[in-house]
């Protein structure tokens, strides 16, 4: 498959052709169709930001794509579903507190890392290996809005925490200007919530 490649902080990302993914249980092989790159990246892959991530990584957290396999445990994902893939995930092993990774975009712990280095590509390849509960059917889309379906992983950072707050239609909601693109998410969420 062609990726994109992140080599070294600082350096153009190039592109180049890497194995498939290979499917195991309680995994999701995607087609890649779409994917959003964020207005920061750039500090990203100079190493400004300081994320920790071991290179070399196809970078690109999360996207839009059509499924191309799935393991044995999936149930009600079949070959060609439209799916959005949430690129937050977490260790199996302890529900209360798990370790999380954004996939082909940062670990947060030394415990994560581990996490990384198996979820480690993220959506800027034409294929990508996504567990099973990252992988959710959004129904069938024309082919040509699929760019538009990823900014599903702006929404639904501010519409988990409308609904954590249990913001009721008709109550008021005041958002920070300096909140950049999740601020405006938030705006657009709590409109359409009422």
């Amino acid at each position: 498959m062609k990726a994109a490649v992140l080599r070294t902080f600082g350096s153009p990302l190039t592109i180049e052709t890497l194995p498939d993914p290979v499917l195991g249980t309680g995994e999701v092989i995607v087609d890649v169709v779409a994917t959003g790159v964020t207005n920061y990246a750039i500090d990203v892959f100079s190493g400004a930001r300081n994320y920790l991530l071991e290179l070399p990584v196809v970078p690109g957290p999360g996207g839009i794509g059509r499924v191309r396999a799935t393991g044995p445990d999936a149930t009600r994902l079949q070959v060609g579903d439209w799916v959005f893939c949430d690129p937050t995930i977490r260790s199996r092993d302890d529900a209360a507190n798990p370790d999380m990774i954004l996939q082909g975009w940062t670990y947060r712990s030394a415990a994560a890392l581990r996490l990384h280095r198996f979820f480690h590509h993220g959506s800027f390849a034409e294929q990508m290996l996504v567990p099973t509960e990252n992988v959710t059917r959004i129904g069938e889309i024309d082919p040509a809005d699929a760019g538009r379906w990823c900014a599903l992983g702006r929404l639904l950072v501010p519409y988990g925490g409308l609904l954590a707050g249990d913001l009721q239609a008709g109550e008021t909601l005041v958002v920070n200007g300096a909140t950049g693109g999740f601020g405006g998410a938030g705006v657009a969420v709590a409109l359409a919530m009422g």
